[in-house]
């Protein structure tokens, strides 16, 4: 009989005592990859906050480009050199993207012809606001950065293994230089320890055992009058996870046992030293399953890229595979295969497509997304620089008259391209970007 998760792999021969050839089937493992799951198990939700995600994280790269700039204008040519930082490969050109959010990006030339790019009255506004809010967000910040020490086995990590994190945490462009020093009792900068190692690493320098408890435990047993987690000390835990499986996934029926006994069994605290957990074992994944819930808690989108998550298998104590942990628990995790790196998210934290708790830095990123969108039939010529102090006021200085900019004419999409989204593997447009965030 067939057994489950194999195919077969056919081999013929001939037998000594027979000129028939015979036939022997061999049975081989198949891999499981994220492209082959079902299409029932796929949350159209959550590929649109996908979609959204990657637009806006777009928009943010140029803002801090052009902030990085003595007077924040740039040559349009030179941001061809940012391609790969905006995530914008080639065909597609970035005046064209730019055109498409007149109200974040104006674009000018000077007397030579030069065509530059700067960011309009209302962009200025907004990246002010965003420095507010993250200034604002720096303690809770600080907060989770400390507790991923504490996970962490060596309770140090690499500054560039953090900076990964830094958009998710909502820190500071230059956080390596100013911020990691602005608190010295919970954490330090320290010099590698390994020859030839030329990363700096963030060191714990206080244990503090109220935030040695996990983000499921402090929903799940909320802090009663008269007691608190000054003194809690992490160990074994006997919680169950959150579950919110896909609503066309009709199979759970046939996996209810085998998930109530994983939610019965206990598991070792993300907090809690793993070094006697032995790889492989049960004890061991699930306490891999709560490590991650506890990392996408820390996040402000409740969402990362499985990569940075990879980064950190060694440091927080998780198995190899651990792509294949994530699909396995589709009821706590959802992965998005859209674009070049995929996507985890939180289950739990959706509804729909909305976060049921929006940080202050979310919803400012969906404000900026608002501003989102194509520039219309009417076109303005690239103004010079003489002309822009006249025109300042406009929304934006759309239109090209140099034949490297070609004029980009956006046609209307289909109010059904989204309820396609499933059966479509390209990215999805601007557009419909913006139109599934406004319905």
């Amino acid at each position: 009989m067939p057994q489950p998760g194999l195919k077969p792999c056919r081999k013929i021969f001939f037998g000594n005592d027979s000129i028939r050839p015979c036939e022997q089937i061999r049975w081989m493992t198949s891999s499981k990859r994220v492209q082959d799951r079902s299409k029932n198990k796929r949350v159209h939700d959550l590929e649109i906050v996908t979609e959204k995600h990657k637009m806006v994280m777009k928009i943010l790269h140029l803002f801090e480009i052009l902030k990085s700039e003595p007077e924040n204008i740039i040559p349009l040519r030179n941001l061809d050199q940012h391609r790969r930082q905006i995530n914008l490969p080639k065909p597609h050109k970035i005046s064209d993207f730019l055109r498409k959010s007149p109200k974040l990006f104006e674009l000018y030339k000077d007397t030579r012809g030069v065509v530059w790019c700067g960011m309009t009255e209302k962009a200025e506004d907004l990246v002010k606001e965003e420095e507010e809010l993250i200034e604002k967000n720096g303690e809770k910040a600080a907060e989770y950065v400390t507790r991923m020490l504490m996970m962490s086995a060596d309770k140090r990590l690499a500054l560039d293994k953090i900076a990964h994190f830094r958009r998710d945490f909502g820190l500071p462009i230059d956080f390596r230089k100013y911020w990691v020093h602005n608190y010295p009792e919970n954490f330090r900068v320290v010099q590698p320890f390994k020859p030839h190692d030329d990363s700096e690493y963030l060191e714990l320098v206080t244990w503090r055992p109220d935030w040695a408890v996990t983000e499921l435990e402090r929903t799940v047993l909320p802090i009663k009058e008269g007691l608190s987690f000054d003194e809690h000390e992490p160990g074994w835990l006997s919680l169950a996870f959150p579950l919110k499986f896909p609503s066309s996934y009709k199979k759970m029926y046939r996996y209810s046992g085998k998930i109530e006994h994983f939610q019965k069994r206990q598991y070792l605290s993300p907090y809690a030293d793993a070094s006697g957990l032995q790889a492989g074992s049960l004890e061991f994944d699930k306490r891999a399953v709560a490590v991650m819930h506890e990392l996408l808690s820390f996040t402000l989108e409740k969402r990362l890229v499985t990569d940075y998550l990879t980064h950190f298998r060694r440091e927080f104590t998780m198995p190899q595979k651990l792509m294949r942990l994530l699909l396995k628990h589709l009821g706590i995790f959802y992965v998005s295969e859209r674009g070049k790196r995929f996507s985890v998210f939180l289950n739990e934290a959706y509804d729909g497509s909305e976060l049921i708790k929006k940080d202050p830095l979310v919803v400012w990123r969906e404000k900026v997304l608002r501003f989102v969108g194509h520039r219309g039939k009417n076109k303005k010529k690239i103004g010079s620089f003489e002309d822009f102090a006249d025109e300042e006021n406009n929304e934006a200085l759309l239109g090209s008259d140099c034949e490297e900019e070609d004029q980009l004419q956006i046609e209307p999409l289909e109010n059904d391209r989204l309820s396609c989204l499933e059966d479509d593997d390209s990215e999805m447009e601007i557009e419909e970007v913006c139109r599934a965030y406004n319905d």
